[in-house]
């Protein structure tokens, strides 16, 4: 069983930086594409950011500019570095591993950005 674990969230005050991390349990990530998702109160959960296996990523418009997606392969780890952060960033941050035949989910961590 393939376990993700997100970590790095908390409470930032406007325009400050967070980053997050995700950790997983085995050696998926090289053969995965790896994304971020958010899921604010109330609404549905979106895509953040993705980082292909080749390294290739995409980003929400909302976020483009501010946030960087990135990995390290050999430490079975990906990144979410978040600067600039708004009360719109406020959300439960979820990892996602995917790839033909499996799709894992992290638990979330909440990020909270409040003055």
């Amino acid at each position: 069983q393939v376990q993700l674990v997100e970590s790095g969230g908390g409470l930032v005050q406007p325009g400050g930086s967070l980053r997050l991390s995700c950790a997983a349990s085995l050696s998926i990530i090289s053969n995965s594409a790896m994304g971020w998702y958010r899921q604010a109160p109330g609404k549905q959960r979106d895509l953040v950011a993705r980082i292909t296996r080749s390294g290739d990523t995409n980003y929400a418009g909302s976020v483009k500019g501010r946030f960087t997606i990135s990995r390290d392969n050999a430490k079975k780890m990906v990144y979410l570095q978040m600067n600039s952060l708004t009360p719109e960033d406020t959300a439960v941050y979820y990892c996602n591993a995917a790839n033909i035949g499996y799709d894992y989910w992290g638990q979330g961590t909440q990020v909270t950005v409040s003055s």
